[in-house]
């Protein structure tokens, strides 16, 4: 599944995409499965969170991306032509069977809210490491909540688990990081939301989609208005689906004819169940082990393109960190070195690509692992993260970016965000200067770019 996704507001972090990107996006509809809930279970639905309207206006500054689009003038154009623009929709809706009196009905009082402009093209200057990160997600009162919940709701996990052979944990820990178990999760409406960025802005052709299937869904009435409330961006309910993602993947697990993975926890867990294994998860497999690199290693193998069985990774010297043996062998796995030569190392599976398909992130991927292994009961990582470096700022990743290409290592376009053609690029340069060729953008790394 390709995935095109919008940057979501809030973390930032030193590792791959440096803006925490949303759910991927897709658009296809799902069939329910059998369910095993009948509603002869007991549930709690999660809290509805009101929608309301923006409390803050928009700044008026042009975008920082550059975007015509997002120019002051352009954004205030876009906006004297929002009800004709919803309104070219509803052809496209009724193609998707919504009639034209159900779309007009769902958009009488949709109004541009015009701040998501500030939202969609903030940059900060500062980031958060993967360590910082990681602490902020996986941390004791999370874990204590979650830990209830699974208790709580262990027939649910249990009826999804035999349905889906998706880890409960996995599970757990995307509804608990994405929405601290339905505590959290955005008070906009997604209709309004996902209707601004279809009309305003430099996105408008992936979020038309985004809004016509929210459309979609309100008229199938397996929501209602009032609980489709998320993110700026269109995100919503307790493992933060967009539209397009909801559409596909949601399920009517408990049999109650609606598709509430909002309120129905049996829905909502399987509806996540649903996407993972749909993305490849694999049954009775882990996500990862942890795992200490030898010196001297060559990390230029550190790439997600360069799968090896973890024989082979074994006989290279890399072992898991806690002295145990790899119980799977044959099983293929990556190399990961989020805080390179001097922070622990991390062999992927498959599921850990699964996860990344419900998030290309790779330190959001490696949170929800983690925090899967807390709640089964394992412990912190055993090596410890190199927390005396410090995080470049967005200006020193430009910096960065330029000097790799003015060095004729980097080819693409300087935006500050440390991707995987960035690390390739430094790993390129620091294999040249003979420092271990790690990809891990460290002030270190800087300054010798600087000198050279």
């Amino acid at each position: 599944m390709a995935w095109v996704c919008v940057k979501k507001a809030g973390f930032a972090v030193a590792l791959g995409a440096l803006v925490l990107p949303l759910p991927a996006c897709v658009t296809e509809q799902a069939l329910s499965p059998r369910t095993e809930l009948t509603g002869a279970l007991p549930q709690q639905p999660a809290p509805v969170r009101r929608a309301r309207a923006s409390t803050k206006e928009w700044s008026g500054e042009d975008g920082a991306s550059g975007s015509p689009e997002m120019t002051a003038d352009a954004i205030r154009r876009s906006a004297a032509n929002f009800r004709s623009c919803v309104a070219s929709m509803a052809p496209e809706a009724a193609r998707r069977g919504v009639s034209r009196a159900n779309f007009d009905r769902l958009t009488a009082n949709l109004e541009p809210d015009l701040k998501i402009m500030d939202f969609m093209d903030s940059q900060p200057e500062f980031t958060k490491s993967v360590w910082d990160y990681l602490d902020v997600l996986v941390n004791d009162t999370r874990l204590a909540k979650g830990r209830e919940v699974l208790a709580k709701y262990k027939p649910q996990f249990d009826a999804v688990e035999r349905a889906y052979g998706v880890d409960r944990y996995i599970i757990a820990s995307i509804w608990g990081i994405e929405s601290n178990y339905s505590t959290r999760g955005g008070d906009r409406s997604v209709l309004n939301s996902t209707a601004t960025l279809a009309c305003i802005g430099r996105r408008q052709k992936y979020f038309r989609g985004e809004f016509l299937a929210a459309v979609e869904i309100l008229n199938r009435g397996d929501l209602t208005p009032d609980e489709m409330v998320g993110s700026w961006a269109g995100a919503f309910g307790p493992t933060q689906f967009m539209p397009t993602v909801y559409k596909r993947f949601a399920v009517d697990f408990d049999g109650d004819g609606r598709r509430d993975a909002v309120g129905s926890v049996p829905d909502l867990i399987a509806s996540t169940a649903n996407k993972l294994k749909t993305d490849g998860w694999q049954a009775g497999q882990g996500w990862g082990y942890e795992v200490s690199v030898p010196r001297g290693f060559d990390y230029l193998l550190a790439d997600r393109s360069k799968a090896m069985t973890l024989a082979q990774w074994a006989r290279l010297g890399v072992s898991r960190a806690n002295g145990q043996a790899f119980p799977r062998p044959g099983d293929h796995a990556f190399l990961l070195m989020p805080a390179g030569a001097d922070g622990p190392g991390f062999l992927m599976l498959q599921n850990f690509r699964a996860i990344l398909r419900y998030n290309p992130a790779e330190s959001y991927a490696l949170a929800i692992g983690h925090f899967a292994d807390r709640l089964r009961g394992g412990g912190p990582f055993v090596q410890a993260w190199p927390r005396s470096e410090r995080v470049l700022t967005r200006t020193e990743r430009l910096e960065l970016q330029q000097l790799l290409a003015r060095r004729g290592f980097y080819q693409g376009e300087a935006d500050g965000r440390l991707g995987s053609e960035t690390r390739q690029a430094l790993r390129s340069f620091q294999a040249s200067v003979g420092t271990p060729a790690d990809g891990f953008a460290s002030s270190a790394a800087l300054d010798r770019l600087r000198s050279r």
